[in-house]
């Protein structure tokens, strides 16, 4: 065989492309979920038992689904920009973290980098119209890089963890038996301008009575996103 002579299709794997074309074509056309924990609890199911290759390509063909039906994507800094352009494919806008709170606010989706200057997540504290709703990397080896920002309404997806911002002058290990002792377990993340920022295990709401007597003057659950 040379390469002038013409290749031999494969009739069985041309009709498995072509059944990935019209199921690709459906599911676009059948438009997005209501809410994004009925979207993660569907995926979860999708990924249960598959191989890590299988996995990944799933991950990544939903999520070009995502970008394809749901709201317009945006993204702040390197890291949220790989990481968005490797989920939800090219085409994201790059914004400044300021910017990108805004296009949020008008709708969009915004992965704003966790290694921001600024601690851009705190202002998340006094906008609970805007939280996060997703953290990449979403696997349980990793931790989050970026966040996905939104007005979008997202409940428990049963495996989760969130995240809780404070302004206490504590050590962070002070701060974590704190959490402990009300029933709540809490690793640190990320620190600037004076806040400090946590992830605990979980679904936790704004309002859970074990963060009644948390420490710092201005504390609060900014958001929670599914593992994977």
């Amino acid at each position: 065989m040379t390469l002038l002579d013409e290749p031999q299709m494969d009739e069985d794997l041309l009709a498995l492309d072509q059944a990935v074309i019209r199921a690709v074509a459906a599911r676009i056309a059948a438009g997005p979920r209501d809410r994004l924990d009925a979207s993660a609890i569907a995926l979860r199911a999708l990924l249960d038992g598959l191989s890590p290759v299988e996995a990944a390509v799933i991950k990544t063909v939903w999520g070009r689904l995502d970008a394809a039906t749901g709201p317009a994507l945006v993204a702040s800094g390197g890291v949220a920009q790989a990481l968005a352009t490797d989920r939800f494919g090219l085409g994201i806008r790059p914004l400044s973290a300021e910017d990108a709170l805004k296009a949020a606010d008008s709708g969009s989706r915004a992965v704003i980098d966790l290694s921001s200057d600024r601690p851009w997540w705190g202002r998340l504290l006094a906008r609970p119209d805007l939280r996060i709703v997703a953290a990449l990397p979403d696997d349980r080896r990793g931790r989050p890089q970026a966040f996905v920002v939104a007005r979008e309404t997202s409940g428990p997806s049963g495996d989760d963890r969130s995240f809780w911002v404070t302004d206490s002058g504590w050590s962070e290990t002070k701060i974590v038996d704190a959490l402990g002792e009300a029933g709540l377990i809490a690793d640190p993340l990320a620190a600037a301008g004076g806040l400090k920022l946590f992830v605990l295990t979980g679904y936790v709401q704004a309002d859970d009575g074990r963060l009644k007597t948390a420490p710092g003057r201005l504390n609060g659950v900014i958001g929670a996103a599914p593992l994977y």
